[in-house]
């Protein structure tokens, strides 16, 4: 199994919660249209990290997708979340 294959995503992440964390990351990061930005909740399996955590993927044309990881819920993020996971 790989390093994905440890992941789980959490089924039915509320759509509105998504929606709000990624208008926050693309207003915080400054990202135009031109840039895609996904939401998803995860449970990740292995001990060492925190359970569930929220996962906000900047990805760019030419550019390594931008993985930054909030530690909580999806539900539970806020823009501080937001903006530190951002700056990370």
């Amino acid at each position: 199994m790989g390093l994905l294959g440890a992941f789980r995503r959490r089924s039915g992440p509320d759509a509105a919660a998504r929606a709000r964390v990624a208008d926050a990351a693309r207003r915080l990061g400054g990202f135009g249209p031109e840039v895609s930005v996904t939401v998803n909740e995860i449970v990740c399996a292995d001990p060492a990290c925190p359970g569930t955590e929220t996962v906000i993927l900047v990805m760019r044309a030419g550019d390594r997708s931008r993985a930054c990881k909030v530690g909580k819920p999806l539900e539970a993020v806020t823009d501080e979340d937001v903006a530190a996971a951002l700056r990370s």
